[in-house]
């Protein structure tokens, strides 16, 4: 459950990311888009279409504390293409950047930190080598202060 403070925040720690879409025809900001996504997986949603589906349950001031583009009246969030688009295309080390920092300014009610790794299967490098994935997160919030990509011998 992310606090109004969290929802208003979020679009600021995506502020300076370079947008990679073309801009013809953006309808919503790289920042909104990026928030709605990273509230939803700081909720549990895991996949595209988890993410796009707690997006549209967000209620209409949830949406403005957000960010969202107003049409009508109406506060509107990005559709599953979009989200999935930019999720996709957006360079991953502006993105753990700002996340990051964003971990550092809310995450510090964690008494205790866990770290664990995973490896990544037929995740091979050009070089012939596993990906491991590290990560910390935090016991009390459950927020992930960093991951970090590393290879294994083959």
């Amino acid at each position: 459950m992310l606090k109004a403070e969290q929802m208003r925040s979020l679009p600021y720690f995506f502020r300076d990311i370079p947008d990679p879409r073309r801009a013809q025809g953006r309808r919503h900001s790289l920042p909104t888009v990026l928030a709605i996504a990273t509230g939803a997986i700081l909720c549990g949603m895991r996949g595209y279409q988890a993410i796009s589906d707690w997006a549209e349950s967000l209620g209409q001031k949830a949406r403005e504390r957000f960010d969202c583009r107003r049409e009508k009246g109406r506060y509107l969030v990005p559709s599953l293409s979009i989200l999935r688009d930019v999720l996709i295309r957006v360079h991953p080390v502006h993105l753990d950047r700002a996340l990051q920092h964003w971990n550092q300014t809310y995450g510090q009610e964690d008494q205790s930190l866990a770290i664990d790794g995973k490896t990544m299967r037929n995740a091979i490098d050009e070089e012939g080598y596993q990906a491991h994935i590290m990560s910390v997160v935090g016991h009390q919030s459950k927020a992930s202060y960093t991951q970090k990509k590393s290879a294994l011998y083959p």
